[in-house]
């Protein structure tokens, strides 16, 4: 006997007058009919309405759906395998929209409030916000934390070309002396270290020896730290890792307590 319109409404989710619609337009109408004049609609029917609504998610207007739906020699397998090239499609749009989402809330979290030109202008290939959540991961709530938030939401184009000029400026000069042989626990290789500590404690928050010790070692953990410093000369990350605990040692800073498994 078919399906009533209120089945069909039911088991597709769609309102009784969406399905009238349909059938004043000719894009769907029932197959069968009561005696009494009602509506019936019959399996192909319904093979026809998934169809219908598979190609309305994905935007099309209903005449478009028509066209599409009554093409000679389309079946049933044609229109599954446009489906998914077009979901795939937007999947990967979708995608692309979400990364560049959340980028930018990256950005916004580190108070990087510049223009996309800007942006290519100060830091060129480098992007300081794909770090953001590795940062509020190991720090978030932090007094060091919220004091860089704070500083740098409030820094303006000249700022930040000033804080990496200067930060590039301390690598460079590591990374010059280490292919000169100075030793990482010599004095030309520990003043660099606390130029690169007081640059910090400058610019972004109150960085104490304990927290330099830190940076360093995840410069050195995490592949993308290391990235930053790792083209202007190989090894140089563990070489400023190095003088960062040596410049610590220097200035009576303890090394922080080992945890051990329980």
């Amino acid at each position: 006997m078919g399906y009533s319109v209120g089945q069909v409404a039911r088991l597709a989710g769609v309102t009784v007058r969406a399905l009238h619609h349909y059938d004043e337009i000719g894009l769907l109408s029932p197959g069968e009919r009561t005696a009494a004049g009602y509506r019936r609609y019959t399996d192909s029917d319904l093979d026809r309405l998934q169809q219908v609504l598979f190609y309305r998610e994905l935007g099309f207007p209903l005449e478009e759906i028509a066209v599409i739906l009554d093409r000679p020699g389309a079946n049933a397998m044609t229109h599954l395998r446009r489906q998914h090239e077009l979901l795939v499609q937007r999947i990967d749009r979708l995608k692309g929209l979400t990364a560049a989402i959340e980028k930018e809330m990256e950005a916004r979290t580190m108070g990087i409030d510049l223009t996309p030109e800007e942006r290519f202008e100060v830091f060129g290939d480098f992007r300081p916000e794909d770090h953001a959540e590795e940062a509020e991961r190991r720090w978030g709530g932090s007094t060091a934390f919220e004091q860089s938030r704070r500083r740098m939401a409030g820094m303006t184009k000249a700022d930040w070309v000033r804080f990496t000029e200067e930060g590039g400026a301390v690598a460079r000069a590591l990374a010059e002396a280490y292919k000169a042989g100075e030793p990482a626990d010599g004095a030309r290789a520990m003043d660099l270290a606390e130029e690169h500590r007081q640059h910090i404690t400058r610019w972004c928050y109150d960085c104490t020896f304990e927290i330099h010790r830190g940076l360093a070692d995840m410069y050195v953990a995490d592949p993308r730290f290391a990235a930053n410093y790792e083209p202007l000369a190989e090894g140089l990350t563990r070489y400023i890792r190095d003088a960062v605990h040596a410049n610590a040692t220097r200035h009576g800073a303890r090394p922080a307590p080992v945890r051990r498994p329980e």
